[in-house]
């Protein structure tokens, strides 16, 4: 039943028993109630099913798009961090040809106390504690 076929029903309460669709026992405006809501519902149901559909859009739209800030936000991050792990690479690279072997044993060492440190050719030490 649609909601604009129950607007006489709403403006009299008798509409229905001088129609001959009910008797008096019933109680009218309870019926008329009763009949508006019913009706009104489905049309409300719908309108609220659109409402969280929409609300459920807006809600997928705007964590799609915090998300691909996220992602265009970490991109940039792993951008900077590849060009300073090449950056610190270089430099280790360099300040390791420039270390004297003693310099690198030392170093390591101190890395690594407990480990021996790598294998590196060792100079013959004079009698005098120089290197010949």
């Amino acid at each position: 039943m649609r909601q604009d076929s129950l607007e006489p029903v709403l403006r009299d309460p008798c509409y229905l028993i001088n129609e001959g669709i009910c008797n008096r026992n019933i109680d009218q405006t309870m019926l008329s109630i009763l009949l508006f809501f019913h009706s009104a519902s489905g049309a409300s149901v719908v309108a609220i099913d659109n409402k969280i559909e929409q609300a459920m859009d807006l809600v997928k739209n705007h964590l799609m798009y915090a998300v691909r800030e996220e992602v265009e936000i970490l991109k940039e991050q792993i951008r900077e961090l590849v060009e300073k792990n090449s950056q610190l690479e270089r430099e280790n690279t360099l300040l390791k040809t420039l270390a004297s072997p003693e310099q690198l044993e030392k170093f390591q060492s101190c890395l690594s106390p407990e480990e021996p440190a790598p294998e590196s050719p060792q100079v013959p030490e004079a009698p005098g504690g120089s290197a010949v």
